[in-house]
């Protein structure tokens, strides 16, 4: 199916408003994976003409993804790869998982951006950082259309290793995501220490349903340490 290649135009734009002159293209992978880390990349592309085919990574073959990723190492100015583990999205919630995994991976680049587009439409970072939502940026913003190539590829190769203790569960095939093979393998073995254990999916398992985490919220501590959960009557 044609589809319109990625711009410059937010970065440009961003530049021209709010004179930044590095400005960094995040995308996340592995938000609705039932096992792995959530994984984020941070690119920084500057306004060079972009490899051709680039695109969102969802919109390429894995082949083609691959191929793609090994130009972008070399392409790119500079990228970082931030990642929260099962542990701490079961701990932390999404939200902050991705916050963490997206600091993560700006705070390892060789320079830190003044500005940022985020795919999406939520401001997961916050401040301190210059934040610039773009929904479905990952297809039209070149640094982001980067972004999600290179983590998409690096935490499938991740998926992968991690699959090498665990055949029956298809990590290699399935990223962790739900697939028939997962799910028969979970109904079965339960789940591996890369679980995500708080997600509601446990509680389809009758066999393992006792190892499921609860996250305790601030507002649930708040409760059980008598707290009134910030109401003033």
């Amino acid at each position: 199916m044609p589809y319109e290649p990625p711009t410059h135009s937010v970065e440009r734009s961003l530049r021209a408003t709010t004179g930044a002159k590095i400005v960094a293209g995040i995308d996340e992978v592995g938000r609705g994976a039932w096992a792995g880390p959530v994984s984020v990349c941070a690119a920084i592309t500057g306004l060079r003409r972009p490899p051709d085919g680039l695109t969102d990574s969802k919109l390429l073959t894995p082949k083609r993804r691959t191929d793609l990723c090994d130009v972008l190492d070399e392409w790119v100015t500079s990228y970082a790869l931030g990642h929260s583990s099962p542990e701490e999205i079961d701990g932390l919630g999404m939200t902050a998982a991705l916050r963490l995994a997206a600091v993560r991976a700006l705070e390892a680049l060789p320079v830190r951006p003044d500005a940022i587009i985020l795919d999406g439409k939520h401001n997961y970072l916050g401040a301190p950082w210059r934040v610039r939502t773009v929904i479905k940026g990952d297809q039209s913003c070149i640094a982001v259309a980067a972004a999600s190539v290179i983590a998409k590829v690096r935490r499938d190769a991740m998926m992968a290793e991690l699959g090498l203790a665990y055949a029956d569960f298809d990590f290699a095939a399935n990223a962790g995501y739900p697939s028939p093979t997962h799910r028969i393998a979970l109904e079965e073995y339960g789940p591996t220490p890369h679980h995500r254990v708080s997600w509601s999916y446990m509680d389809a398992l009758p066999r393992w349903r006792h190892l499921k985490k609860v996250r305790i919220t601030p507002e649930a501590a708040a409760l059980q340490a008598g707290g009134q959960l910030g109401f003033d009557f």
